[in-house]
Parts: C-alpha cells; structure tokens; sequence
C-alpha cells in the first residue's frame, strides 16, 4: 500500500518536508535602528518557530529543534546542537561542539565553553532573590568539557568546573570544582569515578 504522502504530494513530498521543517522561522527579531542584523555560519539546520534576534552571532552547522528561542547579543561557536523549546536568553557564549538537549534555560549572562553537554530540563537561573532586592545578574558559567544531566536546576552565579558531571535531578547551590561529581539535592560533591575522568564525546 502506498504511503499517504507519496499519494498527496508526489515528486513534491521532499520539498513538503523541507517547507513544514522551516515554517515560521524568524531570524533578525527585534530589530532597532542600531542593533547589526544576526549572522549565521555555513551549513545550518534550524527547525521549525524558532526565533533569532539580531545581534546574534553563530558559527558553522548549527543544529536546532523546534521551538528554539535565541535572544540578542549571543555569540554561539561551531558545531552546537540546539534541542527543541530550548531558550537563550541574551548577552550569552556559548563555545564550539556543544550539546543543549531540549527544555533547557540558559539566562542572561550564561557563559559556557567548548565540548560541554546539557542534559533535557536542565535550568539555569541569575538572580539570586527574584524580584526582592536589588541585585546584579549573575549566569552560569560551565567549563570545557563538563556534563550536565537531566532536570538539574542551579542558582545564580554557579560555576561548574572543567570535566566535572551534575548528576540528574541536582539541586546546585554552590560551585562544582573541575573532574568531581555533584550529585543529590542539594548537590553534595564527590569523588569522580577513574571511568569517567575522559573527555566528553559529543
């Protein structure tokens, strides 16, 4: 029995594909008199509804699900892959060979380096007491090679060490040193086992 979009479209079912897998997608969002368009490297592959603002800068094959929201005066590097309903708030970096599975949020101010992993769910926040006091926005910062798993959540202005992994469902609230583990909610650090004192393969 013949497949229902070969019978709908044809020869047309590639460019159908092609055209639903790109609908909506805004590059160039929020433009001001001022503000430099977005540019963007060799080779993309950006699903559909996401958006890019301007002032945006991107290297060579970027991947992104869909739904992917990248905000004003981000700079991300070579070879990243973006996950679906991810959201990069601005003034952020983002290194070559990076993974950011999909449902992460990275606030303003993020800072995170090559070869580096996130796991789906994690979330990342910059303000220590929300809308309390007056207080100075203060990202993450997630050096090479770190691993982050699924559904960690991390308070403002934590740093996560070279090489070291957050176990899943970490609650963050203080610095991860490089190679070591933290894991438990809140996180307690441990000893990084020998198996797993290896680069990232992403």
């Amino acid at each position: 029995m013949p497949d229902i979009r070969s019978l709908l479209f044809g020869d047309r079912e590639e460019e159908w594909i092609r055209k639903r897998e790109t609908e909506n997608i805004i590059i160039g969002y929020g433009y001001k008199k001022f503000s430099k368009p977005p540019i963007i490297g060799k080779n993309p592959l950006i699903r559909s509804n996401t958006v890019i603002y301007n002032d945006v800068t991107i290297g060579d094959n970027l991947r992104t699900g869909h739904n992917v929201l990248i905000r004003e005066k981000t700079t991300i590097g070579d070879d990243v892959l973006i996950g679906t309903n991810t959201v990069i708030e601005g003034h952020s970096k983002i290194g070559d060979n990076v993974s950011i599975q999909s449902n992460v949020y990275l606030p303003k101010k993020s800072y995170i380096e090559d070869n580096v992993f996130i796991g789906p769910c994690a979330c990342f926040t910059n303000d220590r007491y929300p809308v309390r006091v007056k207080y100075k926005l203060r990202g993450p910062i997630i050096r090479k090679g770190a691993s982050i798993g699924a559904n960690t959540t991390f308070l403002s202005n934590i740093e996560v060490g070279e090489g070291a992994i957050v176990a899943a469902g970490a609650v963050v609230t203080r610095n991860v040193p490089p190679w070591s583990l933290a894991i438990g909610a809140p996180a307690k650090i441990k000893a990084l086992p020998p198996k797993l004192r290896v680069p990232n393969r992403i």
